[in-house]
């Protein structure tokens, strides 16, 4: 603490003003608390707990063009550090234990996706299905791909046209965007709430751990305004293809609903300590037997 300009520090059994030694430290332990939260070293991880086999086969060859590894030389740990998968003393950042990481619910217990199937409109209904999807970032992001595909139904029209006509209840662009946008500006600190999918009979809600991030706000949030909570894992994911780090979600989403039928998607997200985001679409007028989508 600092009192009448001096700083005062405890350290075990010693107490007293810092000496210039103690104030370099504590500067740099204040740095360090600056940097993104998925740019931190993550205490008690070392590289036995990230899948390097895995970063050389992935996500070397989508962020790294091919002919700069066989140039450079570096080693694998420099590698990881020049990508802020670990730090400049080979920790393992919570970027690199999120994407890279061989269990990252050890350490970042919320780093899942709960997904629900609910047989009704609410939570007392009984379930159709229930999945836990966790691991590194592009097992979670390809399982994710594969269930919204699965749960999608599709209206068949065969009288309005010359050729029958397929028409999903909800248009798969929207809701992938929908869903990597929770995944990529989620907070971690403060909370161990995993995301939440919920496909209800009569809507889907998607519960996002953290509300909008620096220049996103709730009053411009989804007009296309971008900001990063964990910047490296948006780096990440426009490498593997599942991001464009130039606001184009949410417009997308408008434009996919749009074309389906659906009513535009209208975002919001509360002021409370259980930050969320949310949009609500009406139905597709081809699909009636699914009244109303949302995601919260």
């Amino acid at each position: 603490m600092k009192y009448k300009g001096q700083a005062w520090i405890r350290v075990g059994p010693r107490r007293g003003v810092a000496n210039a030694e103690d104030e370099r430290q504590l500067n740099e332990r204040r740095r360090s608390l600056d940097l993104p939260f998925d740019s931190r070293p993550t205490p008690g991880t070392t590289l036995d707990d990230l899948d390097l086999t895995l970063f050389e086969r992935l996500v070397i060859p989508s962020l790294v063009p091919p002919d700069v590894p066989a140039a450079n030389g570096r080693t694998t740990g420099q590698r990881l550090a020049a990508l802020r998968l670990v730090s400049p003393d080979q920790i393992p950042t919570a970027a690199g234990v999120l994407a890279i990481g061989n269990d990252p619910t050890a350490w970042l217990p919320g780093a899942y996706v709960q997904f629900l199937r609910v047989d009704g409109t609410t939570l007392a209904d009984p379930l159709n299905d229930e999945k836990r999807l966790s691991g590194p970032l592009p097992d979670t992001l390809r399982q994710l791909d594969e269930l919204l595909a699965l749960n999608i139904s599709s209206t068949v029209d065969f009288t309005s046209g010359p050729t029958e006509a397929r028409v999903p209840d909800y248009p798969i662009t929207a809701l992938q965007q929908v869903v990597r946008n929770a995944v990529l500006h989620r907070g971690y600190e403060h909370t161990n709430a995993p995301i939440r999918i919920t496909w209800y009979a009569d809507r889907i809600e998607v519960v996002n751990p953290g509300g909008p991030f620096g220049m996103v706000s709730t009053g411009n949030f989804g007009s296309g305004l971008t900001d990063y909570r964990n910047p490296t894992l948006a780096e990440i994911m426009r490498g593997l293809g599942y991001v464009q780090r130039f606001g184009a979600g949410i417009p997308v989403t408008h434009r996919s609903l749009s074309e389906n039928g659906n009513p535009p998607v209208e975002f919001d997200s509360p002021p409370s300590s259980a930050r969320r985001s949310w949009a609500r679409t009406g139905p597709c007028p081809r699909c009636p037997t699914t009244p109303t989508a949302w995601a919260r």
